[in-house]
């Protein structure tokens, strides 16, 4: 089983230990069962009261030390796993991410991992069930092989017949785990577009009954057939568990010669069998649920691992200066349900440190997609990416990445000022924030900004402040300007973007700002995929 094979990989030696101390409690409440029987039958105590509640003392010990020991394993192996799936989607191709979507990364990182966690929750509990189980079936044997063979024999029917049915509700979780996917599409729908949902109320209602409704209703269907199977199950164990109980009191005599004794002892055996035997059915749903989850979470380890980056040359050191040259670079992207898709290049461009250069273009020319080139958040199909003369490839291009500053139109802002470890940090923010025109807005204290809750114009400055205190060497810029108000737009095309120049950086802006065309020391203009000019603009 997958769910098991999961938690050996974390540490098979406390498993190990685990299950021996599991199955010391299970022995200890099989002999606990033992000397009630004895004192049931003789109708005195065979032993002392003090030799029961220490074999009583010794079964809770053991049961407790085991549980503690899968507690700790299992919330090792949940912190593990949200560790590397973490790790994982940060060291895979962007292109890759974006194709398997965030719907099915928040489904894995968030639903999967949370099922996990509650399927873990129940292990140890579970083992001390079985250990039980396991213990009581050997004391019912040491009492009567033959009667053993036969309870074992009933009970394999038993069992065959729950099977048959757990088996067709592990599948119906399986069709409601990736229906799930879906339903985080939509999720992130209604999160993403409320205000379009709010605006229009035929979208609204078509969507909720169209899209939202629908996908719900499949997973609930699913899940409750399944549940339905698992009560089903329930059922068919109890009316299995005292159906063998009533033909062994009432029709095993007749043809066995049985003692009365014996028969009490496997009565009160049975009956004591009856509560972890329930719980262990009372889990299958959990079980049947984790087990699918870590399936999913392991295809999704799968995916992402098969596009995994190598992070080699972490120790070479910056270059601080950067003449970055694209040599007949070519990038296809194939959105899904399309057949053609879209085709950058070839693209052959140098930018310069101390340079401006201006990418211009109209919508959908690929824009964005050679920021990505560039920035090395795309691997190209073809052509080479030269820093300094280097050529860029698999080895060395998370080194390349760290050259850069970029603010891209989607950009994400962080309320903490990440990776960087200046001296005086929080007076450097502080001066930034005046020069940004935020300081009456925003506070910093150890690094941490007092508030990301501003207008997109007003987050694109902190986005800005961040990449001053990065100090990369390369900056990039998507349309930065286009939420500023005039004010704030000249200054950042007359003055921030020239003290850049001023400072040797390697400056790319796209833009879409006519009037500062003039300010570039070198313009590109895309058109479908293919540069058409590359040129310096003309003074106005």
């Amino acid at each position: 089983m997958r769910f098991f094979k999961f938690l050996l990989r974390t540490s098979w030696q406390m498993i190990l230990i685990a299950t021996f101390l599991g199955l010391a409690g299970g022995g200890g409440n099989a002999k606990l069962i033992s000397l009630v029987n004895q004192a049931v039958d003789s109708g005195s105590a065979a032993h002392s009261l003090l030799y029961f509640f220490g074999l009583l003392c010794f079964t809770l010990g053991v049961s407790f030390l085991s549980q503690f020991l899968l507690i700790h394993l299992s919330q090792k192996a949940i912190y593990q796993l949200r560790l590397q799936l973490s790790r994982g989607i940060l060291s895979s191709p962007l292109d890759h991410l974006e194709q398997l979507g965030d719907h099915r990364l928040l489904a894995s990182l968030t639903d999967d991992v949370r099922v996990l966690s509650q399927t873990v929750g129940v292990i140890p509990n579970l083992c001390i069930d079985l250990a039980t189980i396991c213990g009581c079936l050997g004391y019912l044997a040491w009492l009567s092989g033959s009667v053993f063979i036969l309870l074992v024999l009933m009970t394999l029917m038993a069992v065959w017949s729950i099977q048959m049915t757990v088996r067709k509700a592990h599948h119906l979780f399986a069709i409601a785990r990736e229906e799930e996917d879906s339903l985080f599409k939509h999720f992130r729908a209604i999160t993403a577009g409320t205000k379009e949902l709010k605006l229009h109320r035929s979208r609204r209602e078509d969507f909720l009954s169209g899209d939202l409704q629908v996908s719900a209703a499949r997973v609930r269907q699913k899940n409750t057939n399944a549940m339905k199977r698992f009560a089903i199950a329930d059922g068919l164990g109890q009316f299995s568990l005292f159906s063998i109980l009533g033909l062994i009191l009432f029709v095993l005599p007749r043809f066995l010669p049985i003692s009365m004794s014996m028969l009490s002892s496997y009565a009160l055996t049975i009956t004591y069998l009856t509560m972890p035997f329930q719980n262990l059915l009372h889990r299958l749903p959990e079980l049947m649920r984790g087990g699918v989850a870590i399936r999913k979470i392991e295809r999704m380890k799968l995916a992402l691992a098969t596009h995994y980056e190598t992070e080699t040359g972490q120790s070479r050191s910056l270059d601080h200066q950067c003449q970055l040259s694209l040599h007949g670079v070519t990038y296809t992207y194939q959105p899904d349900g399309e057949e053609e898709g879209f085709r950058l290049g070839p693209i052959s461009l140098s930018l310069e440190p101390g340079q401006i250069t201006y990418l211009i273009g109209g919508n959908g020319s690929g824009k964005s997609t050679i920021a990505k080139l560039v920035t090395g958040l795309y691997v190209p199909d073809a052509g080479t990416i030269s820093l300094n003369g280097l050529p860029i490839d698999d080895l060395n291009r998370e080194w390349y990445r760290q050259h850069f500053s970029a603010i891209f139109s989607d950009f994400y802002l962080f309320d903490r000022c990440l990776g960087v470890d200046h001296a005086n940090l929080d007076q450097e923010v502080e001066t930034y924030l005046k020069q940004l025109h935020l300081d009456h807005k925003v506070q910093v204290r150890n690094g941490v900004l007092s508030t990301t809750r501003l207008s997109h114009g007003q987050r694109k400055r902190l986005a800005l402040l961040t990449a001053y205190l990065e100090d990369r060497p390369i900056y990039l810029f998507d349309e930065w300007a286009a939420d500023q108000d005039p004010a704030f737009r000249e200054l950042f095309y007359t003055q921030l973007l020239v003290r850049l120049k001023e400072r040797g950086k390697t400056v790319l802006v796209i833009t879409h700002d006519d009037r500062y065309f003039h300010l570039a020391d070198q313009m590109l203009k895309l058109d479908y995929g293919q540069v058409q000019s590359n040129r310096l603009p003309v003074a106005v």
